[in-house]
């Protein structure tokens, strides 16, 4: 696509500096490595994603009172950005809106700009929301905010525990999608689901991204989540997120939450403590 282009991000209404503004995107390296290499940042109404031939591009909002701390703080851009890194889908957005919504905390997490415990306030709250508005429904059935951006992330979690548990914590939903990346998936193209997973699969060497697919695509899918929590070590109590370290998972848990694929291997799913 030749050389990048360099971004712009028009801050003239906003009550910050442009440093301010670039912060979220400076401070996630990850999120940098999966983005199309041309794009374009402008402040206007709305938030969108689109991509073609010509580049990438993102439109956001920003307030003429926006401060320094509330960009900081502020999910939108980096939720954008990670649509850059993935084809564009005709029939599946649940796949595009799940993706950024799963994606969005992790890297804001490791990046120092949210507490680790928020990434899991956030899935502890959505992902049963999720599943609940599929309604039994497939995932390529989902309508609505519910099933479609929450249905969406809850398959990306699936998948992510599954792979990072298959790999023994080696791989994770983090390279299937640099894998997409590598392949020429961007916003600029479009692309069948299934070359999309292919992708990622094939960069993780294990098939789970189709495995899910076939079973949450098309029909309902069953998931004890009460289980699974627990696997991972994971809860709520009121305003705190409370860790359980001796949990069967708590690796795979410890992996999502920090980019760590170094962690200790993960024993299989289901398989109690030792």
């Amino acid at each position: 696509m030749g050389a990048p282009r360099a971004s712009a991000c028009s801050i003239a209404c906003c009550r910050c500096s442009r440093s301010d503004a670039a912060r979220p995107v400076q401070a996630a390296p990850a999120t940098a490595r999966w983005t199309s290499r041309r794009y374009t940042v402008r402040s206007v109404a709305g938030g969108r994603t689109w991509g073609d031939r010509a580049g990438a591009r993102i439109l956001i909002t920003v307030g003429e009172d926006t401060s320094a701390g509330e960009l900081r703080e502020n999910w939108v851009l980096v939720h954008e950005m990670v649509h850059l890194a993935f084809p564009s889908m005709t029939g599946h957005e649940w796949v595009e809106e799940g993706l950024a919504t799963y994606v969005e905390p992790l890297v804001r997490a490791r990046a120092g700009l949210i507490a680790p415990e928020e990434i899991w306030r956030w899935l502890l709250w959505g992902v049963p929301r999720g599943l609940d508005g599929l309604g039994g429904r497939g995932l390529d059935e989902a309508s609505g905010w519910a099933a479609s951006y929450w249905g969406g992330a809850a398959f990306c979690f699936l998948a992510d525990v599954r792979i990072r548990e298959r790999t023994g914590n080696r791989k994770s939903l983090d390279d299937a999608l640099r894998g997409i990346v590598r392949a020429g998936g961007n916003v600029t193209v479009s692309w069948p689901i299934e070359r999309a997973f292919e992708a990622g699969d094939r960069a993780t060497g294990v098939p789970v991204l189709a495995e899910l697919y076939a079973t949450m695509g098309k029909g309902g899918t069953r998931v004890d989540l009460a289980s699974l929590w627990k696997q991972l070590g994971v809860s709520s109590s009121g305003d705190r997120i409370v860790y359980a370290d001796s949990a069967p998972l708590a690796t795979v848990r410890k992996g999502m939450t920090n980019g760590d694929r170094a962690a200790p291997a993960a024993r299989p799913l289901g398989e109690g403590p030792r």
